[in-house]
């Protein structure tokens, strides 16, 4: 008599179960379906490399235009005097006002623009060069227009910044081959309000 009592003989009907022929692999259509879907998710990750490559380098040039922006709007309150970003061809220079070589001496509504230069100068002033990736086109459009203009050396578009922390809500669009970024700004903030990105 085994020790748990029963006869052990009932065990021998389990046997024809685990050792079944039943079990079966994955079938040849099923591994093809596997193998395309494998395909498809290495194909979009390649894809998706190279649209944030795009998008990458658009999201830093516009982060940079941004911080450039804040900068010249803290300059403007620190030193309480207008202070611009000149739209160059391939650069943006942050400058006071007054040191500012603009053709345009009117902004969109007409209005006259400038600055005169402090006979006392209590801090150094902020000047700085923000270079422009040669494979991005920069164009800038002024509050309450349609047209968007591309700065050249010989003709550059003015953004002012007041010492009362104001400054004109303009748009800068970034074009990079079939991609481009969009970006209005704050009068009050001087950051990004309203952004459109398009990665293609």
């Amino acid at each position: 008599m085994h020790p748990f009592g029963r006869n052990l003989s009932n065990l021998n009907s389990f046997a024809p179960i685990c050792g079944s022929s039943n079990t079966r692999g994955f079938t040849l259509i099923e591994i093809i379906v596997v193998l395309i879907i494998i395909g498809l998710i290495a194909a979009g990750s390649v894809a998706a490399v190279v649209l944030t490559s795009s998008e990458r380098a658009l999201r830093n040039q516009s982060s940079e235009i941004e911080i450039l922006a804040k900068k010249a709007r803290a300059a403007a309150i620190l030193h309480q005097k207008p202070y611009a970003i000149e739209f160059r061809a391939n650069s943006i220079n942050l400058r006071p006002l007054s040191q500012t070589r603009e053709n345009e001496r009117t902004t969109a509504l007409g209005n006259e623009i400038g600055g005169r230069s402090s006979d006392q100068e209590v801090r150094a002033d902020l000047i700085e060069t923000l270079n422009i990736d040669p494979n991005i086109t920069l164009t800038f459009r002024h509050w309450n227009t349609q047209s968007f203009i591309t700065p050249t050396e010989k003709s550059f578009p003015i953004w002012r910044f007041d010492p009362d922390g104001l400054c004109e809500p303009i748009t800068v669009r970034l074009d990079l081959n079939n991609s481009y970024a969009q970006d209005t700004y704050h009068p009050l903030t001087a950051s990004i309000a309203d952004s459109e990105l398009e990665a293609n």
